[in-house]
């Protein structure tokens, strides 16, 4: 049985400026399941954060439709409301409050809550507990490592137990021991907890982290892949590579043909055909 759909964009547009203006995203269609961890990649100036920016209600299209977790999100009155009880955010910059605890910072979703103190508090602690940050919940963010800053960030993101969580460059400011720690936590709370996310990012280890791939370029989805096999998206990095495509092209490099290798240059060649 299918999940039910999350995220539904049907020909999404958004223009910036008057007259012809800047195309950020120009007719993009996507559907997301709950449950999905899907990655969003391109160019600088592709559209990646204007979709996400689209998906959380931070801003509105121009034109086309943009459902979250079932709601048409240009029938929504009070964004704000929606947006805090449907979406989580996790940035680059993790936007910790430096004047509040890593606990403090995890409650700050649940102020607008009917809840008491004890039970915002307990909340808190268990995500905290979750990311793995139980013996630093009375810390500052200036005690905090880069890693454990973006921890809290996403524990507070959890806090309303959003339908989606949107990660903008999660591990963009992270050496590459905490973008391993940040990847391997939100894939596990995407296995364990079932948490949707979408994650975008410029690192191709990141992405092939994650179930599927969303490539735009030019504000619109240059490939919409499904990695069940990481094997197919590397020979599609290879075939655009300088040896893929002197192979496509009949060439046999002078190094392949010191080692023997001219008839599995041959081959690579026929396989690289049938890559789409």
């Amino acid at each position: 049985m299918e999940k039910p759909i999350v995220v539904e964009t049907i020909n999404l547009t958004k223009i910036y400026g008057d007259g012809e203006g800047v195309r950020a995203l120009a007719g993009v269609t996507l559907t997301i399941r709950a449950g999905e961890f899907v990655a969003v990649m391109g160019p600088s100036g592709s559209g990646k954060s204007t979709l996400l920016n689209l998906l959380g209600a931070l801003d509105r299209p121009t034109s086309g439709v943009c459902k979250v977790n079932g709601h048409d999100l240009a029938k929504i009155k009070d964004l704000d409301r929606f947006r805090f009880r449907t979406v989580g955010f996790v940035f680059q910059l993790h936007n910790l409050i430096p004047t509040l605890t890593a606990r403090e910072n995890v409650e700050v979703p649940l102020q607008e809550e009917s809840t008491s103190d004890a039970a915002r508090r307990q909340r808190a602690e268990e995500l905290l507990l979750l990311v793995g940050l139980g013996d630093r919940m009375n810390f500052m963010p200036a005690q905090l490592s880069g890693g454990q800053r973006q921890r809290v960030a996403i524990a507070r993101a959890l806090a309303n137990r959003p339908a989606i969580v949107l990660a903008d460059e999660p591990t963009g400011n992270l050496d590459s021991k905490s973008t391993d720690e940040i990847i391997d936590l939100m894939r596990q709370l995407n296995r364990e907890q079932g948490t949707t996310f979408i994650v975008v990012t410029h690192n191709p280890a990141v992405a092939r982290t994650a179930q599927r791939i969303v490539t735009l370029r030019d504000g619109r989805v240059l490939r919409d892949e499904r990695l069940d096999s990481i094997y197919l998206s590397d020979l599609r990095e290879f075939k655009e590579s300088a040896l893929g495509q002197a192979l496509l092209r009949g060439s046999v490099p002078p190094e392949l043909r010191t080692l023997g290798l001219e008839q599995v240059a041959g081959q690579m060649k026929q396989v690289l055909e049938k890559v789409v």
